[in-house]
């Protein structure tokens, strides 16, 4: 009986192992950037210093989960898109937020912005 519930156990992890090896080398899409950033979707509305903690954990997550330049590079054209497709929003706010805090992204956040350009 413990001989086929280590036979199933270890059939799962194999099956996890082998489902997950394509996730490790995706790139970040703007859908989960955005899901992680809508704390602080009323810090950049209506910005009362300082974010609140969860906006702050959510962009050092973010800035964490991009490892890669082209991670990077889709954080980047991810934040570009939130620029211009929602209406509202202080752009120096948001701009100013990854320092506010603490996250070293290594570029500015505009609406100019060359995602291309990122390393």
């Amino acid at each position: 009986m413990a001989s086929s519930m280590l036979v199933k156990v270890t059939c799962l992890a194999m099956i996890c192992l082998v489902l997950g090896i394509p996730l490790a080398n995706a790139v970040i899409t703007c859908p989960d950037t955005d899901i992680t950033l809508t704390a602080c979707l009323s810090y950049v509305a209506y910005p009362n210093p300082p974010p609140p903690q969860p906006c702050c954990d959510a962009v050092l997550d973010v800035t964490a989960q991009a490892r890669t330049r082209e991670d990077r590079q889709a954080v980047c054209s991810c934040l570009k898109g939130l620029m211009i497709g929602i209406p509202g929003l202080d752009l120096t706010a948001l701009a100013a937020l990854p320092k506010v805090c603490g996250a070293n992204i290594g570029y500015e956040i505009s609406p100019g912005m060359d995602c291309s350009k990122i390393n």
